[in-house]
């Protein structure tokens, strides 16, 4: 077994490990934004390991670094309001592996699923806001649009000759002519 298939120590187990260039290259960014996110927490710090050794990521890593990315560009949030919706998405998972054990008194089932809801409605309070700051910017947007096009319709009337349009009233005294 090849040093890169090993399983590496303090890692999640997987059986695949990659270098930070090659995680970078296969999500589509660069080891210094890989390292600014571990830096500010949206991605686990990689493990103490002995000098000269390179970090290597799990598949589970690099399937977190996928989630950020998409997170980030689907949703254009910040750093800070993806922060939060990762650390809400990590809180629901814990509430989930503790909910799929056998042994759960009922009572305490229920204190976990509300505890998931709460979870899931900071969660979509974040989506909403974001879906509210994109409603508001496609109504400007087909304001403006609306704008442009009414500009383009008076410009084509002059090179026709048929602008400004004639005043209602003058043409009520011409037809009466």
């Amino acid at each position: 077994m090849s040093r890169a298939d090993r399983p590496r120590a303090g890692g999640t187990g997987s059986r695949r490990s990659l270098r930070i260039g090659d995680v970078a290259r296969l999500v589509g960014t660069t080891p210094r934004t890989i390292r600014y996110y571990e830096e500010i927490g949206l991605l686990p710090l990689a493990p103490a390991r002995p000098s000269g050794r390179h970090r290597l990521y799990s598949e589970a890593e690099v399937e977190r670094l996928r989630e950020v990315m998409r997170l980030k560009d689907l949703l254009g949030v910040s750093l800070e309001e993806l922060r939060t919706l990762l650390a809400a998405e990590e809180a629901r998972a814990e509430v989930r592996a503790q909910l799929r054990r056998e042994n759960v008194h009922p009572d305490r089932r229920r204190e976990l699923l509300v505890e998931a809801l709460g979870h899931l409605d900071r969660q979509l309070a974040l989506v909403r806001h974001r879906a509210e700051e994109l409603a508001k910017l496609e109504t400007e947007l087909g304001e403006k649009r609306k704008r442009v096009r009414r500009k383009i319709r008076e410009l084509d009337a002059r090179a026709q000759g048929s602008f400004p349009p004639a005043d209602p009233l003058e043409q009520a005294g011409r037809a009466r002519s």
